[in-house]
């Protein structure tokens, strides 16, 4: 789902304006929040395919830092958010455990732009996705998930920690607080209008 004029929105004389939906990935490392993100900005209820951790992924999946954790995403999740009437953001949580990486291509497929969610307690955790998306030229932004009890970190230590260039923007952020949220997502837009070609809503 790249782009698409599916939803029309009021225009002017009583028409109607098509709205351009736009694909924006959320990815990180296991338990960085993403899902919550997801969820804190989404105006629908957000699709989750979160299951329960059972003993069967012991010795599988990497819980260090997140030990209290006890679901995973196994696909996907997706949330709804509309920045201007002609504008809508649909948002798709990545998988962040190393088994579901697979899916990492078919859900880039068609993305404009990525939030890369960052958790100073695994900071390595992230690499995967920044290389994703650079390897792919996938514009994005890192937002570092301020978790209660974390050790805190300036962004321009985190820049050099994960070592992304000075045009990608670091922010410090709440997964759980919408107005942090959405800041993080405006400078995602923000970014891409940088180093995109602007974007021009179609009249129907």
């Amino acid at each position: 789902m790249a782009s698409g004029n599916s939803d029309a929105q009021p225009g002017p004389r009583g028409g109607s304006m098509a709205a351009t939906a736009l694909k924006m990935l959320v990815a990180g490392g296991f338990g960085v929040g993403k899902t919550t993100l997801v969820g804190t900005l989404s105006e629908i209820p957000p699709l989750r395919t979160e299951e329960q951790i059972t003993e069967a992924s012991a010795g599988v999946d990497d819980l260090s830092g997140v030990e209290q954790k006890s679901t995973t995403t196994v696909a996907l999740d997706f949330g709804r958010i509309t920045i201007q009437p002609e504008l809508i953001l649909y948002l798709f949580g990545t998988p962040g455990q190393d088994r579901f990486w697979f899916m990492w291509d078919e859900l880039a497929n068609g993305a404009l732009g990525a939030v890369v969610l960052a958790d100073t307690r695994s900071l390595d955790s992230c690499f995967p996705a920044v290389d994703f998306f650079e390897g792919r030229g996938v514009p994005f932004v890192v937002g570092v998930n301020c978790f209660d009890g974390a050790p805190r970190y300036g962004t321009e230590e985190v820049r050099q920690a994960l070592d992304v260039g000075p045009d990608v923007p670091v922010l410090l952020c709440d997964a759980r607080d919408r107005e942090s949220s959405k800041n993080l997502l405006t400078t995602l837009v923000e970014h891409l209008l940088r180093t995109t070609t602007p974007y021009e809503p179609e009249m129907s």
